[in-house]
């Protein structure tokens, strides 16, 4: 069977999702991927466009018809939130218009969960891809924005200014992990067919997690950065027993979100 398969290109999704790609002995699937930035994973899969993806937490509700979120190959965790970030002040301005990683994410989300309870109007916000939201930063033509995965381990030594750690922001606020990211598969596959795609993720992280280096060539190809320590911290921060199994933890912070996002 063919299933047509959306990852982004973060150390965090190849992490998990090359054994799968390369094809795992006995695997009753041939794997169609695309590779996109998380937003984009968002759009196609709010048009129905992939069978399997790994997409942001936040838009869940609104596919719910049509997907059924997996228990593994997403990303939540502790510590390891979206970061509100400056090109020149120490202080957030609600004045100035705050760049986000599209619309649909959960970085989206959880800014605008931290601006409500500290300010009382409607924040302006602009939208750009995430790499697009950083180098901004860098030049300068973007004065605050939120960043995600790779950068989150850069902006210091950029010499860009931390003014909201959106993630223990949401640690703090709710006493839950940080949901970022989901897989999710049509229910239209039926549930044995679902059921086998949770294996096959499961079988390709585990061949994953007991490799001695987690860097690969395919890894750092894909890659925004080059650069292997910063891969490798990625990869620690992202990939946990959170992405095997959700586990009741998990499943009670993607409920906390899934409510904040009809609010």
């Amino acid at each position: 069977m063919q299933l047509k398969l959306g990852i982004s290109t973060c150390p965090n999704d190849t992490f998990i999702y090359e054994s799968l790609l390369c094809g795992l002995e006995n695997s009753p699937f041939e794997w169609k991927v695309t590779f996109a930035d998380v937003q984009t994973l968002n759009e196609m899969v709010l048009r129905g466009e992939l069978d399997v993806a790994k997409i942001s937490a936040q838009v869940y509700p609104q596919i719910a018809e049509t997907y059924r979120c997996l228990g593994c190959g997403g990303a939540i965790g502790y510590g390891c939130g979206p970061l509100l970030l400056s090109s020149a002040s120490d202080s957030f301005n609600p004045n100035l218009p705050t760049t986000l990683p599209g619309a649909n994410t959960t970085a989206a989300l959880l800014f605008k969960f931290w601006y409500a309870h500290q300010f009382k109007n409607t924040p302006k916000l602009e939208y750009a891809l995430f790499n697009e939201v950083y180098q901004g930063l860098l030049g300068q033509s973007i004065p605050q924005g939120v960043t995600i995965h790779e950068h989150r381990f850069t902006w210091k030594r950029d010499g860009l200014h931390l003014l909201q750690d959106l993630g223990a922001y949401w640690e703090q606020e709710t006493g839950s992990p940080i949901p970022l990211g989901i897989a999710v598969a049509k229910k239209e596959l039926g549930d044995a067919t679902i059921e086998s795609v949770e294996l096959e993720i499961r079988r390709s992280l585990q061949i994953a997690r007991q490799r001695q280096n987690p860097v690969t060539p395919f890894i750092v190809k894909k890659a925004q950065i080059d650069d292997d320590e910063v891969i490798k911290s990625h990869i620690a921060m992202f990939v946990n027993d959170f992405s095997e199994n959700v586990g009741e933890a998990g499943w009670r912070a993607l409920d906390n979100l899934w409510r904040l996002s009809h609010c």
